[in-house]
């Protein structure tokens, strides 16, 4: 279809990013063989107020698992793997807490968020150094929410083990063995793996969360979980991608990746959850792409989400169209109601009113907020002071998957630090404390530690609900403490 049909689409991008506060945005809009639109919108940085261009590198989060679900299909294709492998035939020395799903975990598992884990992100999303070695020998402390293969739960560390799967049969990291295999030959030009080399490069966006109403210039978090959600790129080079896997596996006329895999990576494996909207219906998961009906059209997707960026792709297979949003925003509706606006256009049925629906859940939800801060400040005030001097809740507490927690006196405060981010204890009623971050938040509504005591009335751990599908996450005090009566 010709550049017409999408005419209003610049309009509509103005309004949602002026509704939405978005300093940045960016969409390419594929159909068949042919990029039909290819646009940025606003600024990379809202005080440098550079302009995004189409060649502006985002970080575009968990849209990456399609790329490392691909990588190892490429793997399947020489017949040096089988969706099936067994996780422990290539990482000898992988374990998981449940020795059932350590025997037992296979490629497909990983994909398919099947281990029996939740999410457990914060073992790598602070800032603190962790390396994916690291992280995957940490795994076997994680407690798991579900049996093994029970249900889907989305977990990043999934794909951290498929990137290592990757490496040990490639021999090459998963930065080169991606770069090589896929990036290259489809023709990427601006990409990268890391926030240091997103800062150097020449074009990059900035995040921008969000904290009530304001949305301000964030922190550029490190991504230690690179092949859940590490690469950075633009939407020019996403266009490709999208070309890509629309195209079944092939790029210049050659077959790259086997048409059998792409069609394994966009077929439900397990369904996922409920969209909430009779227009899309249920949501499954195929191999690094969700899977997914609209408005009776059989679509392919993923999002991608982190603080101060927000991204998605989708695609209709059968009509060979596909959309991709990229903002330096945290993540919002107005990727969804972009993406759905130009379906109906090119399937030539009137669209749907989405930034009226997205705008009303909006208001809702900024009201629900707000009765929340209320509520927050009003218990504050049945807030106590502590009940134990100071200097007993000190010390270094250690958890083996979680890192160390140390808590300190400051000038007659408590202070904490753990894994790159620091702050005060405020007592809620002298056993439990919130965690006051210094600076710009990097949890939000913040985390609170309980201290427990042992028989002896002495302090010998803090517990925490890092994870909140679990039993709260226990850190213990190193080396028994003095009495502390």
């Amino acid at each position: 279809m010709s550049e017409p049909d999408l005419s209003h689409l610049d309009s509509l991008v103005e309004e949602a990013m002026t509704q939405w506060q978005i300093p940045g945005l960016a969409i390419a809009v594929v159909q068949g063989d042919e990029v039909i639109k290819l646009q940025a919108y606003g600024t990379r940085d809202i005080e440098s107020r550079l302009p995004v261009t189409i060649d502006t590198q985002f970080m575009i989060c968990s849209l990456t698992k399609s790329f490392t679900a691909a990588g190892l299909g490429l793997l399947v294709d020489e017949g040096k793997l089988d969706w099936n492998t067994r996780i422990q035939e290539i990482l000898p020395g992988f374990q998981l807490y449940d020795a059932i799903a350590s025997k037992n975990l296979t490629v497909h598992d990983l994909l398919t968020h099947q281990s029996g884990l939740p999410r457990h992100d914060r073992i790598w999303s602070p800032p603190g150094e962790r390396s994916r070695p690291e992280i995957l020998a940490a795994m076997r402390y994680l407690q798991p929410s579900r049996g093994f293969r029970e249900v889907n739960q989305y977990c990043n560390l999934g794909y951290v083990v498929a990137g290592a799967v990757a490496e040990r049969i490639s021999g090459q990291s998963w930065e080169a063995f991606t770069t090589e295999r896929l990036l290259r030959p489809l023709g990427f030009r601006n990409f990268s793996f890391s926030t240091d080399a997103l800062e150097e490069s020449i074009d990059h966006a900035l995040p921008h969360p969000r904290g009530s109403e304001r949305v301000y210039r964030g922190r550029l978090w490190p991504m230690h979980a690179a092949p859940a959600g590490g690469i950075n790129t633009s939407v020019s080079d996403i266009a490709k991608w999208l070309g890509f896997l629309l195209s079944q596996g092939a790029v210049n006329g050659s077959q790259l990746l086997s048409q059998s895999v792409v069609q394994q990576m966009m077929t439900p494996q397990i369904y996922f959850e409920d969209s909430g909207f009779s227009e899309i219906g249920a949501l499954h998961y195929g191999l690094g792409l969700r899977c997914e009906h609209y408005r009776g059209d059989r679509t392919v997707s993923h999002t991608g989400s982190l603080p101060g960026w927000g991204s998605m792709m989708s695609m209709m297979p059968e009509h060979r169209i596909g959309v991709v949003v990229l903002t330096n925003r945290d993540p919002c509706p107005v990727r969804d109601l972009l993406i759905y606006y130009v379906f109906d256009r090119l399937r030539s049925r009137e669209p749907l009113n989405w930034l009226e629906t997205f705008r009303a859940r909006r208001r809702k939800a900024l009201d629900e907020e707000e009765t929340e801060l209320r509520n927050r400040e009003a218990l504050r005030a049945t807030w106590t002071e502590p009940t134990q001097p100071l200097k007993c809740y000190v010390g270094q507490y250690e958890h083996p998957a979680y890192g160390e927690f140390s808590v300190f006196e400051d000038i007659g405060v408590l202070g904490w630090r753990w894994r790159g981010l620091n702050g005060i204890l405020l007592s809620r009623d002298g056993k439990t404390f919130e965690l006051k971050e210094d600076g710009d938040p990097r949890f939000g509504p913040p985390l609170q530690v309980t201290f427990q005591l042992n028989a002896d009335g002495t302090i010998d751990s803090l517990s925490s609900p890092l994870e909140p599908t679990v039993a709260d996450i226990s850190f213990q005090r190193r080396s028994p403490p003095t009495s502390q009566g």
